[in-house]
């Protein structure tokens, strides 16, 4: 629930893509926590632990990634209404929207570091270690669901104040710097 660049995102696909764009993006990010939680129950811990070089790739990854999000949310302002209408019934491409949630999450450095040592930690010492994370890292793309449901429904009921364009246009800018700004932030951070 601490906001980064998946809270970020579902908030951008909200306000630019509507209900249905955030809705297939949490369902890509949560395939990407899954991911994360399957390939730290068989021992990426240990080579995130080992090698900076991957740890350095995964980083520099989703600074890129969140500077491209940033800029072509930005990007949207040139157009008086941008690009979202929260009352439109129009087609929500679902394979973009889905492939947008799973990169964001797939770079989302929190994430990683989140399923190589945090989760590890909470597997009773009688548990197998594996079958433990495994367990934790289904359990977890459950709970940010929840959360992120939360806050697509209370974007979509916000929908009468964020369609005026003004407001649009304000959250649409908000939103580009706030992701430009977790991407400094994450360019600032150190290593492990």
């Amino acid at each position: 629930m601490v906001p980064g660049q998946g809270v970020a995102m579902i908030l951008r696909q909200s306000i630019l893509g509507g209900r249905k764009a955030a809705f297939w993006s949490l369902m890509g990010n949560s395939l990407g926590l899954l991911t994360w939680g399957t390939l730290s129950s068989v021992g990426l811990s240990a080579v995130f632990a080992k090698s900076h070089l991957a740890y350095s790739v995964l980083k520099w990854s989703g600074v890129v990634f969140l500077v491209f999000l940033s800029l072509q949310t930005l990007a949207t302002l040139k157009n008086e209404f941008g690009k979202f209408d929260l009352q439109s019934e129009g087609q929500v491409r679902t394979w973009p929207a889905l492939r947008l949630g799973l990169i964001t999450n797939l770079t989302n450095v929190k994430a990683a570091v989140f399923a190589v040592a945090f989760l590890p930690q909470f597997v009773p010492k009688n548990f197998s270690l594996g079958w433990g994370i495994f367990i934790y890292g289904c359990i977890w793309p459950l709970v940010s669901t929840s959360w992120y449901l939360f806050l697509i429904w209370t974007v979509d009921k916000s929908a009468i104040f964020i369609q005026k364009a003004r407001v649009r246009r304000a959250l649409t800018a908000i939103s580009a710097l706030g992701i430009l700004g977790l991407a400094i932030g994450l360019a600032l951070s150190s290593a492990r």
